[in-house]
C-alpha cells in the first residue's frame, strides 16, 4: 500500500507532520480528517510501505528500550498534569516520537481509544513494549481516577527496574565473557588439537586412557553428526520456548529459578520489592485491597507468586486479614508478614509497604553484588576442570609414549 507524508493542524492549532498508508491521496486526507486533523499537505513519498517481514526486522534493529518507555511516560505525565485530552496527548507524542516502532504503537493506541477502548485495553494490546506491570498500573489509575499520580509513580518504578536490570547486566558481563571464551577454547581443543595428538598415539600403538577416549568420542560425534545436532538443538529450543510461554511452563521455570542458590534469593527479594512498592502505590491511589491483589498477580512477572496471590485473594475475600492470608503463602518472608500485620493494626499499611520496598531494594542490590562476587570462584573452578580434563587427555598418553621411547 502506498505511503503518504502529510502536514496538518490539530484541534488546538498546532502543526504536525508524519506519514500514513492509504490507497490514494484523497483517502489519506479523509483519514486525517477522521482523526480530527485539518490536512494542509498530503503527498506520496515515492515508495510503498515495507512488508511485515521488514517491519519485524526494523523492530529488531531498533527495538523500544527502557529509555524510550521512560521518556514516553514522562511526556505523558506532563501533558496529563496540563489537562490536555488524551487524544491530543497521543497525537503530540506520535509527532515527537523518533522510534518508528513506538510511533506506530502510539497511532494504534490512539485509534483504539477513538473507537471507545479504555486506555488499559489499548496499552494491553502491545505486550512486547508495555509490560504487565505497566498496563496494570494504567488500569489502577483509570479505576481510581488518579491517573496522574499513578503515572508519576510508574515513572519511578520503570526507572528503578531499568537501574536494577542495568546493574544485573553489568554484574553478569564479565562472567558471560569468560564463559564464551571457555566455550570457544573447549571447541578448538576438541576439534583441532586433540585429533592430531590422538593420531600420533594410535600410530604408536598406545592404549588411550579414559579422558582421551572421551574426547575422541565427542570429536567423532560432533564431526559426523553435526547437522543432526544443529537440527536437534534448533527444534529443542523452539519447543522449549513454546512450552515456557504456557502457564505451566512459566510456573516450572520460576519454580526452578527460585531453587537455585543466590539466583532464587534474588528472584524472591526482587518480587518482594515489586510487591511492596506497587501495593503501596495502589493503596495511596485508593484502590481496594482485592483489586490491588488482582493487579499484583499480573504485575509481579512470576508465575509462582501469581498463583499464591490468587490463593491470598480468596482468603481475603472470605474476610481474613491480609497478614493472616499471607501466613499460608510459602515464599513470603516472616518479616514482610509481620510488618504488614503492624501496618494493618496501625492503619498505616501504605507507609509500611513503602518501608518494605525500600528494605528489599537494598537487599536486591546487595544480593546482586554477592552473586557477581560468587561467580568468580565458580568460573575459576570450571576453567580448572576444563583445562585439567584436556591436559589429562593429552599428557597421560604422552607419558606412556615417553616411557615406550
Amino acid at each position: 500500500m502506498p505511503v503518504f507524508t502529510y502536514s496538518a493542524l490539530t484541534e488546538s492549532g498546532s502543526r504536525i507532520s508524519g506519514e500514513l498508508e492509504a490507497e490514494t491521496a484523497e483517502a489519506a486526507a479523509n483519514s486525517l480528517a477522521g482523526r480530527g486533523y485539518i490536512p494542509l499537505e498530503v503527498k506520496r513519498d515515492g515508495g510503498s510501505r515495507p512488508l511485515a517481514f521488514w517491519d519485524n526486522i526494523q523492530n529488531l534493529i531498533s527495538p523500544v528500550g527502557s529509555r524510550e518507555i521512560i521518556l514516553f511516560t514522562k511526556q505523558l505525565r506532563t501533558m496529563l498534569i496540563a489537562g490536555v485530552p488524551i487524544i491530543n496527548i497521543l497525537e503530540t507524542l506520535e509527532a515527537q516520537t523518533e522510534n518508528r516502532q513506538l510511533r506506530n504503537i502510539i497511532i494504534e493506541i490512539g485509534s483504539d481509544i477513538k473507537e471507545g477502548s479504555s486506555l488499559y485495553d489499548a496499552f494491553r494490546k502491545h505486550p512486547s513494549v508495555f509490560s504487565n506491570l505497566y498496563c496494570s498500573m494504567i488500569r489502577a489509575g483509570e479505576s481510581s481516577g488518579a491517573l496522574v499520580d499513578v503515572v508519576s509513580r510508574l515513572i519511578y518504578i520503570t526507572e528503578h527496574e531499568a537501574k536494577v536490570k542495568s546493574d544485573i547486566r553489568a554484574a553478569m558481563f564479565y562472567p558471560a565473557i569468560v564463559v564464551c571464551f571457555l566455550a570457544v577454547a573447549f571447541f578448538v581443543l576438541l576439534m583441532y588439537v586433540i585429533p592430531k595428538f590422538v593420531s600420533i598415539f594410535q600410530r604408536a600403538g598406545i592404549v588411550l586412557p579414559m579422558p582421551t577416549r572421551v574426547c575422541l568420542f565427542m570429536y567423532k560425534a560432533i564431526s559426523t553428526s553435526w547437522p543432526y545436532l544443529l537440527v536437534g538443538i534448533a527444534v529443542g529450543g523452539f519447543l522449549l520456548l513454546r512450552y515456557l510461554k504456557t502457564e505451566q511452563g512459566r510456573l516450572v521455570r520460576d519454580s526452578v529459578l527460585m531453587r537455585i542458590p543466590l539466583i532464587g534469593e534474588l528472584v524472591v527479594k526482587g518480587a518482594m520489592s515489586r510487591f511492596a512498592s506497587i501495593f503501596s502505590i495502589l493503596q495511596h491511589s485508593g484502590v481496594p485491597v482485592l483489586e490491588s491483589l488482582s493487579i499484583l498477580a499480573d504485575a509481579l512477572g512470576n508465575a509462582v507468586f501469581a498463583r499464591q496471590i490468587g490463593s491470598i485473594s480468596e482468603d481475603v475475600r472470605e474476610g481474613r486479614g491480609l497478614s493472616d492470608a499471607l501466613r499460608n503463602a510459602k515464599h513470603f518472608p516472616p518479616m514482610v508478614i509481620s510488618m504488614i500485620a503492624i501496618g494493618e493494626e496501625s492503619g498505616n499499611l501504605e507507609e509500611m509497604m513503602a518501608e518494605i520496598a525500600v528494605h528489599y531494594d537494598a537487599e536486591v542490590e546487595y544480593t546482586t553484588k554477592r552473586l557477581s562476587d560468587s561467580l568468580g570462584p565458580f568460573l575459576t573452578v570450571a576453567l580448572a576442570i576444563v583445562v585439567g580434563f584436556f591436559a589429562l587427555a593429552i599428557f597421560l598418553p604422552m607419558w606412556d609414549l615417553t616411557k615406550m621411547v
